[in-house]
Formats: structure tokens, sequence, C-alpha cells
């Protein structure tokens, strides 16, 4: 369901649930960054800059919200400009992920983080997202290949399944390839509250006030059984400090 940002932003504004899923993952987010500017790519309907408003918001498609309209591929900002990067539910949806990463670890600070949050592939997940959500789930791509990006891809265009493949299967090939961004920790979490939101779509099976005590509990639950049941993973590289 590939809607414009302003209807996600509707959505976003009529489900109290959904907003308290998300503000579940921002405030985790937040937890791990360290001081200094932040850049969010992928702003898509604003929500996290409404979060934290000193945010830098980018997306490719432009919105009244955003701060800066570009490709993550391809960041219009000097090198070690800022201290975090985030992206939520973007990685994913990028040609060449690879590139992207290099990105993130050009515009970081020494020391700086980037901060994703993403859909993980799991025993229980993975049904559910080939089922039941119209984005692709390919475990066979490799996440580390490059080309000529296209500029008329579409936005949309995806692979669920690239951020397990980049902390899994391939994170002995990253850090090879990639050695300044170091992965520093991933969170496998999100058992049931994200599939009862609804997500972005005009349903919720999550009332209100049960959201965030069920929230609690996952994330506690996340090292009992997030790397088998979790609906998302959050990963989070640490650019290296030069060698004194």
């Amino acid at each position: 369901m590939n809607l414009a940002a302003g209807d996600y932003r509707a959505l976003w504004n009529s489900k109290p649930g959904l907003r308290a899923v998300y503000s579940d993952i921002y405030r985790r987010m937040l937890a791990q960054a360290v001081p200094g500017p932040i850049l969010e790519i992928g702003g898509g309907s604003g929500n996290f800059k409404s979060f934290v408003p000193s945010a830098i918001s980018t997306d490719i498609t432009p919105a009244a919200w955003l701060d800066v309209v570009c490709d993550a591929q391809h960041l219009p900002f000097a090198n070690e400009s800022f201290a975090n990067v985030v992206m939520v539910d973007v990685l994913h949806h990028v040609e060449f992920p690879m590139q992207a990463l290099r990105e993130l670890e050009r515009v970081l600070v020494p020391g700086g983080r980037a901060i994703l949050c993403e859909p993980a592939i799991t025993v229980l997940s993975k049904p559910f997202y080939r089922r039941f959500h119209p984005e692709a789930v390919d475990v066979s791509a490799d996440p580390l290949k490059t080309g000529a990006i296209n500029a008329e891809k579409d936005p949309w265009d995806s692979n669920q399944a690239i951020p397990t493949l980049l902390v899994g299967r391939f994170r002995d090939q990253l850090a090879g390839v990639l050695p300044s961004l170091q992965l520093r920790s991933v969170d496998w979490f999100s058992f049931v509250a994200y599939p009862l939101s609804g997500g972005f779509r005009p349903w919720s099976a999550l009332p209100a006030f049960m959201a965030r005590p069920l929230l609690a509990v996952e994330w506690h639950m996340r090292k009992l059984i997030g790397r088998f049941a979790a609906f998302r993973l959050l990963a989070v590289y640490q650019k290296a400090r030069p060698e004194a």
C-alpha cells in the first residue's frame, strides 16, 4: 500500500496505538545516540521530526515538513557533518544499501552512530511478511552489491530481508569492505504490538491503553525470543575513531 506522505500522516494522527509503537522505537533510538546533531534519512510523513524537531530530516520525495530532498545513496552534506544518522524502515528500500552505508560513514563524525530500525526476518515474522505485507522478502539477495544508481527507480521498491542479511550472513563481509563502520549492537524486538497496530493501514487491533505496557514487556523479552520471533531489528553502527 503505497500512500502519499500526507496520507501516512493522516493515518498516524488517527491511530494512537501506532503512535505509541513508533514513539517507543524513537525513544530507544535516541537512547543509542551520542551528543550532537542528528540527520534523519527517509523522513516520510515527518513523525521522527515531530519527536525530535532539531533533527535535519530528508527524504527522496518532497514534503512540507522536510528540510532536504535527497537520495540516501548521495547525501548533499559535507564529510563529518553529523554525530548521528537515524533511519526507520528506509534501508530496505534503497537500491544499493552498500552505497547508502558508505554515505552514512562519510557524513558521520568519528565516534558518530548510524541507528537503523528495520524489518527483522525471523521464523515467526517471515511467513507474516511474505503473506500479509506487500514488500518482497528475498533472502537470496546480495546486500553488498553496487552499481549505477537508477534515478527512475520506484522509491517503494524494496526487499525486507536486506537488514537481516547485513547484520547476519553478510556481517563479516560488510566489516571487511567498510571496516570504519562497526556494528555496535543489534536488538531483535517487537513481537505482537506492531502487527496488532495494523501499521499504516486503516485498521488496528491494538487498544491505545495496552500499547505502552505491552511494548515494555516485549522489550524485556527480546533476548529470550527475539532472534526467532522479532518483527523488527534495531542496529547501531559506530564510525571508528582514528588511531592515535
